[in-house]
């Protein structure tokens, strides 16, 4: 068993118990513990124990709830935030990516596990969420609103920054199972996986997984070696460890192309993974040529 810690944003709601006196409390009472179970484990062995089986953080909350505060260099720092107002889905993801950074570098100078941040995002709410998690999250969960902003559709494709989606969930909060953008996301080669989200809420037998595979190869006719490229790469992009997926995808599944793919583990062909990889070489080789064709020639040479 592997463990995501979820922090929910709801400062606001603790504030207004009067049980924290700023947004710092919040970072103190998540990451303080595992600072010190990381330094002096001796001291701490239950939550260093506890701490091999954490894969990483997760940003928890109804992202369509809006926030008055754009956040800056100008806003005002954890201990100085006080106001009633949660900070916005930027400023909490933010302070939780810088906090988990400083802890994974302090962990591995030790010779600890580190942690992903992988936060809900993307379903629900401002685009900006999508643009925050690009350049902090390891990976994101849902990533609905990438459909309403194609350039950073294509960010997410070029990094191939694995996108964790729940139609099931989705379909009963925020859009209709027909209009989910999963069966479009992985036509175009994003790096998707299909996850469950509060199972005890909307699925209906005891493997809710199955029942995710199940309905979406049903509705939108997913192949074989459709639904094998989506459980890859959900353990690609899983918090098991690195002999984990060894044993279940192959010993070379960090390599590109058909050369990470063990066929006889994966089911997947050889010739989707020959695809994936030549379409996204050919996109990136576009793009350098681009920058260099816009730069120039160098006048020293």
């Amino acid at each position: 068993m592997r463990w995501m810690i979820q922090i929910p944003r709801i400062y606001d709601i603790f504030r207004s118990k009067k049980l924290i006196a700023d947004f710092a409390k919040i970072l103190e009472n998540v990451f303080l513990p595992l600072f010190e179970a990381t330094v002096n484990p001796h001291q701490h062995k239950a939550v260093h124990v506890f701490l091999k089986y954490v894969t990483g953080f997760d940003s928890v909350d109804d992202e369509s709830k809006h926030s008055d505060h754009m956040f800056s260099y100008k806003s005002p720092k954890p201990e100085a935030w006080t106001a009633d107002d949660n900070p916005p889905y930027t400023y909490y993801l933010f302070y939780m990516y810088a906090n988990i950074m400083v802890l994974n570098n302090l962990r591995k100078e030790r010779g600890l596990n580190t942690f992903q941040f992988r936060p809900h995002c993307g379903e629900a709410g401002s685009i900006t969420h999508l643009v925050t998690a690009f350049l902090t999250a390891d990976n994101i969960s849902h990533g609905l609103n990438l459909k309403k902003s194609p350039v950073l559709q294509y960010l997410y494709y070029l990094a191939q920054v694995p996108i964790a989606m729940s139609p099931l969930s989705n379909n009963s909060l925020f859009l209709e199972y027909s209009k989910n953008p999963l069966r479009e996301f992985l036509q175009k080669g994003l790096c998707v996986s299909l996850s469950t989200d509060d199972p005890m809420q909307f699925h209906y037998t005891k493997e809710p997984l199955m029942e995710e595979y199940a309905i979406a190869a049903q509705l939108w006719k997913l192949s074989t070696c459709d639904l094998c490229e989506i459980a890859r790469n959900s353990v690609v992009q899983s918090g098991l460890s690195h002999q984990e997926k060894k044993h279940f995808i192959g010993p070379n599944y960090l390599e590109d192309g058909p050369a990470g793919n063990d066929i006889r583990r994966t089911n997947v062909a050889n010739i989707r993974m020959a695809y994936r990889h030549e379409t996204l070489c050919n996109e990136l080789s576009f793009l350098v040529g681009a920058v260099k064709a816009d730069v120039g020639p160098n006048p020293t040479e």
